[in-house]
Protein backbone atom coordinates (compact mmCIF):
# COMPACT_ATOMS: atom_id res chain seq x y z
CA UNK A 1 0.00 0.00 0.00
CA UNK A 2 1.46 3.70 -0.75
CA UNK A 3 1.23 6.34 1.51
CA UNK A 4 -1.48 8.38 -1.10
CA UNK A 5 -3.37 5.28 -1.03
CA UNK A 6 -2.91 4.84 2.87
CA UNK A 7 -3.93 8.88 3.27
CA UNK A 8 -6.59 7.89 1.54
CA UNK A 9 -8.17 5.13 3.43
CA UNK A 10 -7.59 7.24 6.95
CA UNK A 11 -9.24 9.79 5.82
CA UNK A 12 -12.48 7.82 4.28
CA UNK A 13 -12.40 5.85 7.79
CA UNK A 14 -12.41 9.48 9.47
CA UNK A 15 -15.00 10.88 7.37
CA UNK A 16 -17.35 7.68 6.98
CA UNK A 17 -17.40 7.99 10.87
CA UNK A 18 -18.40 11.75 10.91
CA UNK A 19 -21.26 10.71 8.45
CA UNK A 20 -22.45 8.30 11.00
CA UNK A 21 -22.26 10.45 13.98
CA UNK A 22 -24.25 13.47 11.68
CA UNK A 23 -26.98 10.47 10.65
CA UNK A 24 -27.61 10.13 14.61
CA UNK A 25 -27.48 14.01 15.52
CA UNK A 26 -30.66 13.65 12.28
CA UNK A 27 -32.58 11.41 14.14
CA UNK A 28 -31.48 7.43 12.70
CA UNK A 29 -32.02 5.75 15.40
CA UNK A 30 -31.33 2.54 13.96
CA UNK A 31 -28.14 0.59 14.46
CA UNK A 32 -27.87 -2.07 12.04
CA UNK A 33 -28.78 0.78 9.63
CA UNK A 34 -25.76 2.63 10.94
CA UNK A 35 -23.12 -0.10 10.94
CA UNK A 36 -23.84 -1.12 7.32
CA UNK A 37 -23.43 2.50 6.12
CA UNK A 38 -20.24 2.65 8.33
CA UNK A 39 -18.92 -1.00 6.75
CA UNK A 40 -19.76 0.25 2.98
CA UNK A 41 -16.73 2.84 1.64
CA UNK A 42 -18.96 5.44 -0.47
CA UNK A 43 -16.43 6.93 -2.05
CA UNK A 44 -15.23 3.76 -3.87
CA UNK A 45 -19.22 4.10 -5.91
CA UNK A 46 -18.33 7.63 -6.69
CA UNK A 47 -16.32 9.16 -9.56
CA UNK A 48 -12.20 9.70 -8.33
CA UNK A 49 -13.09 13.27 -8.72
CA UNK A 50 -16.19 13.70 -6.40
CA UNK A 51 -14.36 11.31 -3.70
CA UNK A 52 -13.42 13.85 -1.31
CA UNK A 53 -17.21 14.89 -0.95
CA UNK A 54 -18.43 11.16 -1.07
CA UNK A 55 -19.43 11.44 2.84
CA UNK A 56 -20.98 14.68 2.44
CA UNK A 57 -24.96 14.71 3.01
CA UNK A 58 -25.34 15.86 -0.20
CA UNK A 59 -27.03 13.72 -3.62
CA UNK A 60 -23.78 13.26 -6.19
CA UNK A 61 -24.16 12.88 -9.97
CA UNK A 62 -22.77 9.94 -11.42
CA UNK A 63 -24.04 10.12 -15.20
CA UNK A 64 -26.64 9.61 -17.63
CA UNK A 65 -28.30 12.77 -15.56
CA UNK A 66 -28.73 10.16 -12.40
CA UNK A 67 -27.26 10.49 -8.53
CA UNK A 68 -26.50 8.90 -5.62
CA UNK A 69 -28.44 9.82 -3.09
CA UNK A 70 -27.92 11.44 0.38
CA UNK A 71 -26.68 9.46 2.67
CA UNK A 72 -29.42 10.37 5.02
CA UNK A 73 -32.54 9.94 2.94
CA UNK A 74 -30.67 6.39 2.35
CA UNK A 75 -30.72 5.62 5.59
CA UNK A 76 -34.06 6.97 6.18
CA UNK A 77 -35.75 5.25 3.67
CA UNK A 78 -33.99 1.81 5.25
CA UNK A 79 -34.78 2.53 8.55
CA UNK A 80 -38.66 3.03 7.62
CA UNK A 81 -38.43 -0.75 6.16
CA UNK A 82 -36.99 -2.24 8.75
CA UNK A 83 -38.97 -0.56 11.90
CA UNK A 84 -40.80 -2.70 13.69
CA UNK A 85 -39.86 -5.56 11.54
CA UNK A 86 -37.42 -8.56 12.20
CA UNK A 87 -35.72 -7.96 9.01
CA UNK A 88 -36.15 -6.74 5.67
CA UNK A 89 -36.24 -10.74 3.77
CA UNK A 90 -35.87 -10.36 0.23
CA UNK A 91 -35.79 -7.32 -1.12
CA UNK A 92 -36.20 -5.65 -4.30
CA UNK A 93 -34.48 -2.56 -5.47
CA UNK A 94 -36.00 0.12 -7.96
CA UNK A 95 -33.16 2.39 -9.62
CA UNK A 96 -29.25 0.59 -8.70
CA UNK A 97 -27.15 3.53 -10.21
CA UNK A 98 -23.93 2.97 -8.65
CA UNK A 99 -24.90 -0.28 -6.37
CA UNK A 100 -24.39 1.62 -3.06
CA UNK A 101 -27.57 1.51 -1.64
CA UNK A 102 -28.35 -1.95 -3.16
CA UNK A 103 -24.60 -2.66 -0.78
CA UNK A 104 -26.10 -1.49 2.18
CA UNK A 105 -29.15 -3.45 1.89
CA UNK A 106 -26.68 -6.04 1.17
CA UNK A 107 -25.25 -5.94 4.88
CA UNK A 108 -28.80 -6.12 6.71
CA UNK A 109 -30.69 -9.03 4.60
CA UNK A 110 -29.03 -11.54 2.59
CA UNK A 111 -31.26 -11.99 -0.76
CA UNK A 112 -31.01 -8.25 -2.91
CA UNK A 113 -32.66 -8.01 -6.61
CA UNK A 114 -31.44 -4.70 -8.13
CA UNK A 115 -32.54 -3.38 -11.09
CA UNK A 116 -31.24 -0.73 -13.21
CA UNK A 117 -32.26 0.87 -16.75
CA UNK A 118 -29.00 1.75 -17.26
CA UNK A 119 -26.65 -0.46 -19.12
CA UNK A 120 -23.53 1.78 -18.32
CA UNK A 121 -24.79 2.22 -14.41
CA UNK A 122 -25.46 -1.68 -14.13
CA UNK A 123 -21.94 -2.29 -15.45
CA UNK A 124 -20.55 0.23 -12.86
CA UNK A 125 -22.49 -1.12 -10.26
CA UNK A 126 -21.51 -4.99 -10.98
CA UNK A 127 -17.90 -3.39 -10.95
CA UNK A 128 -18.19 -2.05 -7.55
CA UNK A 129 -19.89 -5.20 -6.04
CA UNK A 130 -17.66 -7.09 -6.86
CA UNK A 131 -14.89 -5.20 -5.64
CA UNK A 132 -16.81 -5.59 -1.99
CA UNK A 133 -17.32 -8.84 -2.66
CA UNK A 134 -20.84 -8.56 -2.01
CA UNK A 135 -22.36 -11.63 -4.11
CA UNK A 136 -25.00 -11.76 -2.40
CA UNK A 137 -26.78 -8.77 -4.57
CA UNK A 138 -28.31 -9.68 -7.67
CA UNK A 139 -28.39 -6.90 -10.44
CA UNK A 140 -30.61 -6.86 -13.78
CA UNK A 141 -30.71 -4.32 -16.40
CA UNK A 142 -34.91 -3.66 -16.67
CA UNK A 143 -37.70 -1.07 -16.53
CA UNK A 144 -38.04 -0.29 -12.79
CA UNK A 145 -41.60 0.45 -13.59
CA UNK A 146 -41.99 -3.08 -13.98
CA UNK A 147 -40.14 -4.31 -10.79
CA UNK A 148 -38.80 -8.13 -11.44
CA UNK A 149 -42.26 -10.51 -11.63
CA UNK A 150 -39.93 -13.32 -11.86
CA UNK A 151 -38.08 -13.09 -8.39
CA UNK A 152 -41.60 -12.11 -7.27
CA UNK A 153 -42.86 -11.56 -4.28
CA UNK A 154 -40.68 -9.24 -2.50
CA UNK A 155 -40.85 -8.83 1.39
CA UNK A 156 -38.94 -5.65 0.83
CA UNK A 157 -39.14 -2.57 -1.84
CA UNK A 158 -37.45 0.40 -2.36
CA UNK A 159 -37.54 2.75 -4.70
CA UNK A 160 -34.91 4.95 -5.37
CA UNK A 161 -36.53 7.11 -8.32
CA UNK A 162 -40.03 9.06 -8.35
CA UNK A 163 -43.06 7.93 -9.79
CA UNK A 164 -46.34 9.80 -10.55
CA UNK A 165 -48.19 7.92 -8.71
CA UNK A 166 -47.92 4.56 -6.75
CA UNK A 167 -46.59 1.99 -9.56
CA UNK A 168 -49.23 -1.08 -9.66
CA UNK A 169 -46.86 -3.72 -11.14
CA UNK A 170 -44.94 -2.95 -7.55
CA UNK A 171 -47.49 -3.37 -5.76
CA UNK A 172 -48.67 -6.49 -7.00
CA UNK A 173 -45.02 -7.81 -6.04
CA UNK A 174 -45.35 -6.64 -2.81
CA UNK A 175 -45.68 -10.03 -0.38
CA UNK A 176 -48.44 -9.79 2.36
CA UNK A 177 -47.15 -7.86 5.28
CA UNK A 178 -44.27 -6.57 2.81
CA UNK A 179 -43.41 -2.81 2.23
CA UNK A 180 -42.65 -0.38 -0.30
CA UNK A 181 -41.20 2.96 0.04
CA UNK A 182 -40.81 4.99 -2.90
CA UNK A 183 -41.01 9.17 -3.34
CA UNK A 184 -44.11 10.03 -5.65
CA UNK A 185 -44.39 13.28 -7.30
CA UNK A 186 -43.07 15.49 -9.58
CA UNK A 187 -42.47 19.03 -8.98
CA UNK A 188 -43.20 18.35 -5.33
CA UNK A 189 -42.11 14.99 -3.97
CA UNK A 190 -43.31 13.22 -1.06
CA UNK A 191 -41.96 10.09 0.18
CA UNK A 192 -44.28 7.13 0.99
CA UNK A 193 -44.14 4.29 2.98
CA UNK A 194 -46.80 1.44 1.74
CA UNK A 195 -47.68 -1.63 4.04
CA UNK A 196 -49.42 -4.54 2.57
CA UNK A 197 -52.02 -5.95 5.46
CA UNK A 198 -54.67 -8.65 5.69
CA UNK A 199 -57.11 -5.14 4.89
CA UNK A 200 -55.23 -4.54 1.77
CA UNK A 201 -52.46 -1.80 1.45
CA UNK A 202 -51.97 1.02 3.76
CA UNK A 203 -50.47 4.24 3.06
CA UNK A 204 -48.48 6.77 4.71
CA UNK A 205 -46.85 10.05 3.70
CA UNK A 206 -43.91 11.12 4.99
CA UNK A 207 -40.89 13.83 4.49
CA UNK A 208 -40.58 15.60 1.19
CA UNK A 209 -37.65 14.75 -1.23
CA UNK A 210 -36.23 15.71 -4.61
CA UNK A 211 -35.28 12.18 -6.26
CA UNK A 212 -34.69 11.79 -10.25
CA UNK A 213 -37.92 10.74 -12.11
CA UNK A 214 -38.64 6.90 -12.61
CA UNK A 215 -39.07 6.95 -16.37
CA UNK A 216 -40.11 3.90 -18.39
CA UNK A 217 -37.83 1.84 -20.48
CA UNK A 218 -34.06 0.45 -20.90
CA UNK A 219 -31.24 2.24 -22.35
Amino acid sequence: MTRSTLGLGMTSARTRVRMIERLREQGIRDEAVLTAMGEIPRHQFVEEALASRAYEDTALPLGFSQTISQPFIVARMIELLRSGRSGLGKTLEVGAGCGYQAAVLGRLTPEVYAVERIAPLLEKAKANLRALRQFNVRLKHADGQMGLPEAAPFDTIIVAAAAPSLPLALLQQLSPGGRIVLPIGSVEQTLHLVERTPQGFVETKLDAVRFVPLLPGTE
